[in-house]
């Protein structure tokens, strides 16, 4: 019982640390000065028109997210719970301490983009093979992916962005480079990141919060 105890903590600590590396990969994105990731370009266009920050917008759109993750019938654990009230506040947390400055050459922003993807990429691997469930975008993305077993994840996870850079571009979003390479390379890097350690996001057999605690417990 002890053991299930010390794994669950180890589970939970694991996606925490998976949201952190996804968070940097966010930060990247945002230093790169070229535009960034489409999930962010939404937040930061709904930022201004609302009157709160990024990050505050990220926390309340992942919980939106949440609710439709529910109706799809995914599992809702700790590890979606913590993705929606961690990756906005770890963003500007980040961004408070400020360790990369902003790009000013085009040649290194498109490097830091791509750099910032494959860290995203990394983060999701983390906090997704923890089975504690996904946060709310990755969670809708495996929700998706399992009504078209034969696609694969990171083209699912393409058509999604390109949905959401869409709806950012709309609202007045900040789209540049960074945001056109984010729609057909976040995929892609998500799916290089998965073949290299073997992983299958769909696979996972993920906990939800009454199980998990019930493990965490001992019981």
């Amino acid at each position: 019982m002890q053991n299930q105890s010390i794994q669950m903590i180890k589970q939970i600590f694991r996606s925490a640390l998976g949201l952190f590396l996804y968070s940097c990969g966010v930060y990247l994105t945002v230093q790169a000065n070229i535009g960034i990731a489409p999930w962010e370009c939404l937040s930061m266009a709904i930022s201004p028109l609302v009157g709160i920050s990024f990050g505050i917008v990220h926390m309340i759109s992942g919980i939106i997210i949440l609710c439709i993750d529910l109706l799809m019938k995914e599992k809702i654990g700790f590890g979606t719970i913590l993705d929606a009230l961690l990756v906005g506040n770890y963003v500007d947390w980040i961004g408070y301490f400020d360790p990369v400055p902003v790009s000013e050459s085009l040649p290194l922003s498109v490097l830091m983009v791509i750099a910032g993807l494959f860290v995203m990429g990394y983060g999701q691997y983390f906090y997704m093979s923890a089975g504690q469930s996904c946060g709310p975008r990755d969670s809708l993305t495996i929700a998706i992916g399992k009504r078209f077993p034969r696609t694969p994840i990171g083209v699912v996870q393409t058509v999604i962005v390109a949905i959401v850079l869409f709806a950012g571009w709309m609202l007045g979003g900040p789209i540049g480079i960074g945001t056109i390479i984010s729609v057909f390379f976040a995929g892609t890097a998500l799916q290089i990141v998965c073949r290299m350690m073997r992983f299958e996001p769909r696979n996972v057999k993920h906990l939800n919060v009454m199980e998990a605690t019930k493990l965490l417990l001992g019981k």
